[in-house]
């Protein structure tokens, strides 16, 4: 029997009660999860299995070791939570560098972090390296993978009850329109709620990266640079800030600037 508007409307408050209710580190932001660890942790080693055998891997012995050495004092940055707000996550980390002349890097939940070369003339020394890697695995810390999915289920279930709520009360050749108003219910939901999550979670990635690498030994005010470099080299390539996943680049830099001051309160220099 096909629900009613009620019926599913009780399924989003079920799912609302039934998410795990977490903080993100840091920032204590409250986050929903529908997603369990154990599922994201599976999924993560799924598509970084995939990565790892699509892409060509780096056989540069130094940039390796730089990869290597930054990603483990990362990591052990991360495991060791500095109060109630973070969580050690016990990750089974693994630091791969692929060769590909693409200024890209991302760390799969239970960290695999993968590193492409062409992100190093923009990261150019250890410190700028420890940028890109601190935001990285401040998006495994984070959870964020699990609560985008999670963003996407909820908002799958409110459209599907969007279109029974609205296909009971139009008749006709209204009913033509249907499919029309469904694809704005989609294009609302995604713009309205889940780009701005998104966006919400990569500025997150910024202010906890920055607590990562400043307790890592490396220097905060790095990310500077970093940022302002990565902004010159995708020049002419973003579209507005209101549909892109990430914020501004001018957005970016002045959030980082505010967060500093927080950073630097774990910066303790590493020989």
């Amino acid at each position: 029997m096909r629900p009613g508007p009620r019926s599913l409307s009780a399924l989003c408050g079920v799912a609302a009660l039934l998410a795990g209710c977490e903080s993100a580190p840091v920032t204590g932001r409250s986050q929903m999860m529908l997603v369990s660890e154990s599922e994201e942790r599976q999924m993560g080693l799924q598509a970084y299995q995939q990565v790892l055998s699509k892409e060509s891997l780096s056989y540069d012995t130094e940039t390796n070791a730089l990869v290597e050495k930054v990603g483990r004092r990362i990591a052990a940055a991360a495991e060791r939570p500095p109060n109630e707000l973070w969580r050690a996550p016990h990750f089974r980390w693994e630091f791969k560098t692929v060769a590909k002349n693409e200024p890209n890097a991302f760390c799969l939940p239970g960290g695999k972090v993968v590193v492409y070369s062409g992100i190093l003339p923009i990261t150019k020394t250890e410190a700028g390296l420890a940028v890109v890697i601190g935001h990285e695995v401040a998006h495994a810390l984070a959870r964020h993978g699990a609560e985008r999915m999670s963003d996407q289920i909820v908002a799958q279930v409110g459209a599907t009850a969007a279109a029974v709520a609205l296909s009971s009360t139009v008749s006709g050749r209204s009913r033509a329109y249907l499919p029309a108003m469904m694809a704005a219910l989609g294009a609302g939901a995604t713009v309205g709620f889940i780009l701005p999550m998104s966006r919400a979670q990569e500025s997150e990635a910024d202010r906890i990266g920055l607590v990562l690498m400043a307790r890592a030994g490396y220097d905060p005010r790095e990310a500077i640079g970093v940022w302002e470099r990565m902004h010159a080299a995708s020049s002419g390539r973003r579209q507005a800030e209101w549909l892109s996943t990430h914020p501004a680049d001018t957005t970016r830099l002045n959030d980082i600037r505010q967060w500093l001051p927080e950073a630097m309160k774990y910066y303790r220099p590493q020989p």
